[in-house]
């Protein structure tokens, strides 16, 4: 098995997933640590190998493009015959406001379903871990600063789309097939604060900015402005449109999925001092 991404933040729960199943796991990296191998999706001939003799491979797209996505296909699948795509909720229109994000994971999933002999095409709604972003002020000061509190999702564990993931690449059954992966619940990102106050002990706050300021926020953590605004009017849009929640992870895995308040004691110390 392949795993893109080895060290991110789903990638490295499918490693681990697929050696607890007692799978052979090659884990890929630009810059390879402790027994991982060099992989660089940047650089598709890098991928060839890095994925010899191997006959599945997860695969998680970095860019905010897909130029470069029929390649990086084309080199995985010449080796792995199976590929589990880990795109996005927005895709299906579970996203409202987010159709420029979309169009370029739609783009990926294509180059996957045309370039895959078998393919799965995960898409997870948004990260519970995406609060990490706000860690360095809660430590700071016990403060969110954001436009949009009221910005509701059904916020999933980057562990319960690791252990999908993992299924799709060790279980027949899974092939040609779309997954809509959410939590179990619908929350709001203050409703989320308050929830990493509660769990960590350390009463967090929030306060509302404008959207100018929200924006230069994200664009100086390094997003592109246009993406930055992309972000701003998905939150300004699913404060009127509360996502529906599936049962596709329990479905497939045999467990529910965690809720956010699970997710944040497994992540309480990044927001202590």
């Amino acid at each position: 098995m392949v795993v893109t991404g080895a060290t991110g933040r789903v990638g490295r729960h499918v490693v681990a997933g697929l050696r607890a199943a007692g799978a052979d796991v090659r884990a890929l990296s630009r810059r390879p640590k402790g027994g991982h191998v060099t992989g660089d999706l940047a650089d598709p001939e890098s991928l060839d190998s890095a994925c010899a003799g191997a006959d599945a491979a997860y695969l998680m797209w970095p860019f905010f493009g897909a130029d470069a996505a029929p390649a990086v296909v084309a080199a995985i699948a010449r080796h792995a015959k199976r590929i589990v795509l880990l795109s996005s909720g927005s895709v299906d229109g579970g996203v409202p406001g987010a159709e420029p994000i979309a169009r370029f994971h739609a783009e990926v999933e294509r180059a996957v379903e045309v370039g895959a002999p078998s393919w799965t095409v995960l898409r997870p709604a948004g990260f519970a871990a995406n609060t990490l972003d706000w860690a360095p002020s809660i430590r700071e000061d016990g403060v969110v600063r954001g436009a949009f509190p009221d910005a509701a999702g059904a916020w999933i564990h980057e562990k319960d789309i690791a252990a999908v993931a993992v299924k799709a690449l060790l279980a027949d059954g899974h092939r040609g097939r779309h997954y809509a992966l959410t939590g179990p619940e619908v929350l709001t990102m203050a409703e989320q604060a308050h929830i990493i106050g509660a769990v960590t002990g350390r009463p967090v706050r929030w306060q509302k900015q404008s959207e100018d300021d929200a924006r230069a926020g994200l664009t100086a953590e390094g997003w592109p402005a246009t993406y930055a605004d992309v972000a701003l009017r998905v939150q300004e849009q699913l404060t009127r449109a509360r996502p529906a929640t599936t049962a596709t992870v329990a479905d497939i895995t045999g467990r529910r999925p965690r809720t956010f308040r699970e997710w944040a004691g497994d992540h309480a110390a990044a927001f202590l001092p």
